[in-house]
């Protein structure tokens, strides 16, 4: 396993562990794994990285964008005498130690049914099943797969967009999440409308729907100002997750800033990151660390190229690491990010098109406990 230099957190020099006492203090440090994932078999080749997930196994999954791959990287393909390439799947999934165990999916497959334009968001739930979003510019589909890539369901489909009201549809979702202890999907929605949305998980029936604030979603269009807190959210609603205890926790990207509320729809805080930063989309998807009280939160900053580290209790970022670029631990536009049960980060890049595993070397306090 080859390992890159430590990356300690910048800003976060020492701070004291939550929860633990007598304990010394430490920056978070995580490692850059250039050797995870190995290479792709059948002379595949990945497009852009629209979303990226660590299921319950611990596996990787990660959807990717098959027709953004350009002519010159799929000559194979095409036709020409050349070694590669050939265009992957979209939905693929690697195992710990880097191979791919699992692969498909993609629009050339789908029949009977609309595979989105522009692949963005998916989710593992605690079935198993696979859900995936899209951001193009007719995708008002998530779509519902089983782990193998049999179609089961689409919730919505390929056509203009409505507005952010409509309860058969969404708007260019971009992330999505089933809460097991109601079997309900909560969607990111998205880059077209301007709010959180719920449906069944089994039959997608709509259930209910908010905005910023737990208000009534509006379609109203969001000019970013750093002085000003707006009262709904911007475009895209870009991340969605669930906390052990049952919050909903939103990236809502375009305002630099996390939004938490009750499974209702109820508004609990929220946090603000980087509100100075030259542009919006600081918070483009929010994980949380896997200790028992979910202590540090991590962020994904696409124009600075950073991960940033929050501390739950008080909204604090105590530490960001990485930085814009094309080397290994560097970002080239920085999109989702993934965490699995010992702390590693796993980070989906757009026009990088690649995954990246960052190995957890400690400061943060004991996962599980």
């Amino acid at each position: 396993m080859k390992l890159a230099p430590t990356l300690a957190l910048a800003g976060a020099a020492a701070f004291a562990l939550m929860g633990t006492a007598a304990v010394a203090q430490q920056a978070p440090k995580f490692e850059i794994d250039t050797s995870w994932p190995k290479p792709l078999p059948n002379n595949w080749i990945f497009g852009q990285i629209g979303g990226i997930f660590v299921d319950k196994d611990d596996n990787v999954w990660i959807s990717q964008r098959p027709r953004t791959v350009n002519d010159r990287d799929k000559r194979a393909e095409r036709g020409d005498k050349s070694i590669c390439c050939y265009t992957a799947p979209s939905v693929v999934e690697f195992n710990q130690a880097g191979d791919v165990v699992k692969a498909w999916g993609g629009p050339k497959t789908a029949q009977g049914y609309d595979w989105p334009q522009n692949e963005h968001g998916m989710f593992i739930d605690y079935k198993g099943n696979v859900w995936l979003g899209g951001n193009g510019e007719n995708d008002g589909m998530v779509v519902k797969f089983t782990n193998d890539g049999k179609f089961l369901m689409s919730i919505g489909d390929s056509a203009k967009q409505t507005n952010s009201l409509d309860q058969a549809r969404v708007g260019r979702a971009a992330d999505m999440v089933v809460d097991q202890a109601t079997n309900e999907l909560y969607v990111a929605d998205g880059y077209f409308n301007h709010r959180v949305v719920v449906f069944d998980a089994d039959t997608g029936a709509f259930k209910r729907t908010w905005g910023a604030y737990g208000k009534p979603p509006t379609d109203e269009k969001i000019a970013y100002d750093p002085k000003v807190l707006p009262q709904q959210f911007n475009n895209p609603v870009h991340g969605i997750r669930i906390t052990a205890d049952g919050q909903v926790v939103v990236s809502d990207r375009g305002n630099n800033r996390i939004q938490v509320f009750q499974k209702d729809g109820a508004f609990v805080r929220e946090i603000p990151v980087l509100r100075d930063s030259t542009a919006p989309g600081v918070t483009g998807s929010t994980v949380f660390w896997p200790d028992k009280g979910q202590t540090y939160w991590f962020t994904s900053d696409d124009p600075n190229g950073q991960i940033h580290v929050i501390r739950r209790s008080d909204g604090e970022l105590v530490g960001s690491f990485g930085r814009v670029g094309r080397g290994p631990g560097e970002f080239e536009n920085l999109h989702n990010i993934a965490i699995d049960s010992k702390g590693n980060i796993y980070t989906a890049e757009v026009q990088g098109q690649r995954v990246q595993r960052f190995l957890y070397k400690g400061g943060l306090p004991a996962v599980g406990q």
